[in-house]
């Protein structure tokens, strides 16, 4: 192992370098540009054996991966906002045929307005598209996410997103330890593909036609599938783990052990928020954080057990669902925990959209607002607009 200075892009490419994936189809798009451009680097200097294919859009990038993947290659690429948009249709397509294509993704806001900077709404957009994704915190988790990712997602056929925050991450430089080629090699192990379109042994159809006859047990077997990748996640994260000394698990909890509140929180402002917890703490407060890594497949049973022991708890969205009935963590948040006996109060703050800067002061106030939640036992405010000229 040893120690470098990279960039989020950086350490994606690197990843993905060491991967060495058989295919990756890519088109650019701010501000995940620099990983296909990076790694295109990689290629052209004869560190990888990739085959590197440019093409004229994300949607065509998207469909070559699923071409490549049905053929029985490792495949991967990269995109952003509008670029997982163009996917949209064919993100459906690569997890209806089980293929464990691996994304390395930075959110972007999508437009109107253009805007290039930083909130989830792309991924967001996507959820339901059957793709299990990681929120990374900080570029050593992207790089660490993205090696486990693809083996999960080789063990479970199901296709992954590996997100960082842009520019926040994305173009900012960290220090990072990272991996020999070899050791990625070995824990990745040889891609042995489910089915292959080039076995003319064994010759299968492809995207055929299905309708109501067998459409729906097609899709269940899907859903049902898709049910199994948090245990095969779990064992991927674990095992690296004993290679690497860092644990991943599907959800983080930072000091809740005896807190009365906490904050519910994804990507990069999970990690600013520790920096609050720390202080808050120092003055006595029983405050907590609860970070979503994954977030789907969800890991509902232990959202539920992590969240039912506070008093009240503060949903952080960094997307809004348009519905003026809070952004989507809140909403299935609110939804996981409907049923259990002991819940806390649960108020959303959608914040920081088109990049807007989260401060500490920002979420040092969120947390003096859930102890007030907590104090008087209601809710006086569902959902708060964080940092909008014209809310506070």
């Amino acid at each position: 192992m040893k120690t470098v200075a990279k960039t989020g892009n950086e350490a994606m490419a690197y990843a993905m370098k060491q991967i060495n994936p058989d295919v990756v189809a890519a088109y650019p798009i701010t501000p995940a540009t620099e990983v296909v451009q990076i790694f295109s680097n990689y290629v052209a200097d004869g560190e990888v054996d990739t085959e590197f294919v440019a093409v004229e859009s994300e949607h065509s990038a998207l469909s070559a991966c699923v071409g490549a993947s049905i053929a029985g290659g490792r495949v991967m690429t990269s995109t952003s906002s509008q670029g997982l948009a163009l996917m949209h249709e064919i993100l459906y397509i690569a997890a209806g045929n089980r293929l464990p294509i691996v994304i390395a993704l930075v959110n972007r806001s999508l437009s109107a307005p253009i805007n290039i900077h930083c909130d989830h709404s792309d991924t967001m957009g996507s959820r339901e598209a059957g793709w299990m994704h990681l929120y990374c915190a900080n570029s050593q988790e992207a790089y660490d996410s993205l090696i486990i990712a693809l083996k999960t997602a080789e063990a479970t056929a199901v296709p992954a997103i590996v997100s960082t925050d842009a520019f926040i991450l994305s173009h900012a430089m960290e220090r990072l330890e990272v991996l020999e080629d070899s050791d990625v090699q070995n824990f990745i192990g040889e891609y042995r593909p489910r089915f292959s379109a080039l076995d003319l042994e064994n010759p299968k159809t492809y995207g055929p036609l299905d309708l109501q006859d067998y459409f729906f047990e097609h899709k269940r077997a899907q859903i049902d599938d898709f049910s199994k990748v948090l245990d095969a996640y779990d064992k991927a994260a674990k095992d690296y783990a004993e290679l690497s000394g860092r644990y991943y698990p599907a959800l983080e909890e930072y000091k809740t052990e005896d807190a009365d509140v906490a904050i519910f929180a994804a990507g990069s402002t999970a990690d600013t928020a520790k920096e609050v917890v720390d202080d808050l703490r120092d003055q006595g407060r029983k405050v907590g954080l609860v970070r979503m890594r994954m977030w789907r497949p969800l890991p509902v049973e232990q959202i539920k057990k992590a969240l039912t022991k506070f008093k009240a708890v503060a949903v952080m969205d960094r997307s809004d669902t348009m519905a003026d009935f809070g952004g989507p963590v809140f909403l299935e948040t609110r939804g996981m925990l409907y049923d259990s006996e002991e819940k806390p109060l649960i108020t959303d703050y959608v914040y920081g959209l088109g990049g807007r800067n989260i401060k500490l002061t920002d979420i040092a106030r969120v947390y003096d607002d859930i102890e007030q939640v907590a104090k008087a036992g209601k809710i006086e405010k569902l959902i708060t607009y964080l940092g909008v000229r014209g809310e506070e």
